[in-house]
């Protein structure tokens, strides 16, 4: 797009002002307004605006889910582009490089698959955000818990510079060992405490005894270098962190080189402050692991799985649910023999166009109830309860690495035949690892369905921020009181539950909704109106 083609001129118009200051250090950084996007270039001590996007047009244009590496020339180096780890979802905070597309040497165009990366969702690609040759490799294929903006490649312009990569390190790995120095300077937030750890005779010779580390230190961690214009160098991620936790980053020491402040220092920082408070704490040990108790289980009896990212966030965000959530279930059978009628018939006359399973009618059938009842549809905040004017359907799908739930979107205003069309594609991408951001987050609404594999009925933890998720059991034959010569009919019931937040929808709430979806579900025909 032209958009992006603008982009890359940007790119080339910073790196030919880096040919230019050969032997000055340079920056690239990238400063986000209200509405814009600003590329700034610094060098000699000058500073200026090479190009700028607004937002809204970069993001669109760009698939570089991450933040736009930092680009800077070393003396010692030719130029060059450090590559961090990205952000491949809103709520990754590490990674795992599951594999490298490219090897050392190897030519990188626009767009080409730079790695395979495994966030807290998913097995992501992500493509390459600079175009050039791969000088270094930093971390391994297989490397794990890489928190984000930790650096991972090197890329240079020219193939030539390859070669003088070889045994790079990072600038980064040798200040690491300096950073717990920063909490030298840290003492100003917490001069209260100063009485308090004043107090036991004991600590006095502890306390002092951090004061020789600040010899070695100015070596390594130096302070911020403040631009002419009283700006103060710091990474991207680092402004972040620091807007979000309060933080003034015009008193922090930077371990960064340049004295550039980084993500660590300011994680440093924060946490010297209750570490100064309370001095107590530290000492205690933090359990790391559970032993396993001896003679209970011999050596060689069991295996431990490492956990993946989204095992994880699997444990995180259901232990979450059930320990905020007030869940409570409500339970119906459901009389499904018209609609394994009309399942029977369209996939009869389809000509292999499709072929519609109960989940399709399930999903069609629960988007129409959140239309009728959108209480259900709605969305618990602190402030607020959000309530949704669509149906996005979560379809939670078993792959090898965990549960997932791709998104039907808009499953409201979709046919059966799109709607099998959609969750056809998207299993597809959840069980090879495929899916895409939009594609797994957000929801209004979640069915979880066992019934394919002989569960007769279940209850389901609540998919947060969703309010209610429904469980499906299998189709069974039940024999009915009816009145006719044998006195009985038979007929194929199936048992749903639903789990509801209690503090968005009340029992009598969800007790109608479950009405709503038995009659559409029961006579398939109202889908249609």
């Amino acid at each position: 797009s032209n958009e992006y083609k603008s982009y890359l001129r940007m790119l080339r118009s910073a790196r030919s002002l880096i040919r230019k200051s050969r032997g000055v250090t340079c920056h690239i950084s990238r400063g986000n307004t209200a509405t814009r996007t600003l590329v700034t270039v610094r060098y000699g001590g000058s500073e200026r605006i090479v190009e700028q996007h607004t937002r809204r047009a970069l993001l669109r244009t760009t698939r570089i889910t991450g933040t736009v590496p930092t680009c800077r020339h070393f003396s010692s180096y030719p130029s060059h582009f450090r590559i961090d780890m990205p952000a491949l979802s809103p709520t990754m905070e590490s990674g795992t490089i599951v594999s490298w597309a490219v090897k050392e040497g190897d030519e990188l165009g626009d767009g080409d698959l730079l790695a395979q990366i495994e966030t807290d969702k998913a097995t992501m690609d992500f493509e390459t955000p600079e175009v050039g040759y791969l000088a270094k490799i930093l971390l391994p294929a297989g490397a794990s818990d890489i928190k984000l903006g930790t650096p991972v490649c090197i890329i240079v312009e020219n193939q030539e510079d390859v070669a003088a990569f070889k045994d790079y390190t990072p600038p980064e790995t040798a200040a690491a060992p300096a950073a717990p120095a920063d909490p030298a300077p840290a003492p100003t937030p917490p001069p209260p405490a100063a009485p308090a750890a004043a107090a036991p005779t004991p600590a006095a010779p502890v306390a002092a005894a951090p004061t020789p580390a600040p010899a070695p230190a100015p070596t390594p961690v130096t302070p911020p270098d403040v631009l002419p214009g009283s700006r103060i160098l710091a990474s991207p991620m680092a402004r972040t962190l620091a807007a979000r936790k309060g933080i003034d980053l015009s008193k922090l020491s930077s371990s960064g080189p340049d004295g550039i402040i980084r993500a660590a220092d300011i994680e440093a920082a924060e946490a010297a402050a209750p570490a100064a408070a309370t001095a107590a704490p530290v000492a205690t040990p933090a359990p790391t692991a559970v032993p396993a108790v001896p003679g209970l289980f011999a050596d060689g009896s069991f295996s431990e799985i490492p956990l993946t990212n989204m095992r994880k966030a699997i444990a995180k965000r259901l232990t979450q649910s059930k320990q905020e959530v007030p869940h409570y279930y409500l339970t119906i059978d459901v009389a499904i023999d018209d609609l394994l009628g009309v399942r029977s018939k369209l996939n009869a006359s389809a000509d292999g166009a499709y072929k519609l399973s109960v989940t399709d009618f399930l999903i069609k059938a629960c988007s129409k109830a959140l239309l009728d009842v959108p209480q259900v549809n709605s969305q618990w905040g602190e402030a607020a309860i959000r309530q949704y004017h669509n149906a996005d359907i979560s379809v939670a799908v078993a792959t090898e690495s965990g549960l997932i739930t791709p998104i039907v979107a808009n499953a409201n205003k979709k046919g059966l035949a799109q709607i099998n069309a959609d969750m056809i594609e998207l299993k597809d991408k959840a069980v090879s690892g495929k899916l895409q951001p939009h594609e797994f987050q957000g929801g209004t609404f979640t069915i979880s369905n066992l019934g394919m594999m002989g569960v007769d009925n279940f209850t389901a933890v609540i998919n947060p921020p969703q309010s209610a998720i429904l469980a499906v059991g299998s189709p069974s034959k039940k024999l009915i009181p009816a009145d006719n010569e044998k006195g009985f009919d038979v007929q194929t019931n199936m048992t749903v539950s639903l789990s509801c937040d209690h503090r968005v929808i009340d029992g009598a709430v969800g007790a109608t909704w479950l009405g709503k979806l038995k009659s559409y579900l029961e006579d398939p025909l109202k889908m249609l109106l």
